[in-house]
């Protein structure tokens, strides 16, 4: 199911006065997914976009060595 889809099948219930937004919880968990898959394409967008105008030098795009990164 799309990010669409999931939105347009969101029931509306009114309790004491105030509307509420009712969706299924694994579309609800679905809706999450895609949104976060959004965010890291636009991360990574970024990233590359950086990395072309640093004109492909990744230390001057502020990228890290993979032997520099420690674990915490």
């Amino acid at each position: 199911m799309t990010g669409l889809e999931i939105l347009q099948s969101v029931q509306y219930v009114t309790a004491k006065g105030k509307r509420f937004a009712v969706i299924n919880a694994d579309d609800w968990e679905a809706l999450i997914e895609w949104l976060e898959t959004l965010e890291d394409q636009q991360i990574a967008r970024q990233a590359f976009n950086e990395l072309k105008m640093a004109n492909g030098n990744r230390e001057q795009a502020g990228w890290l060595r993979w032997d520099d990164i420690k674990v915490v």
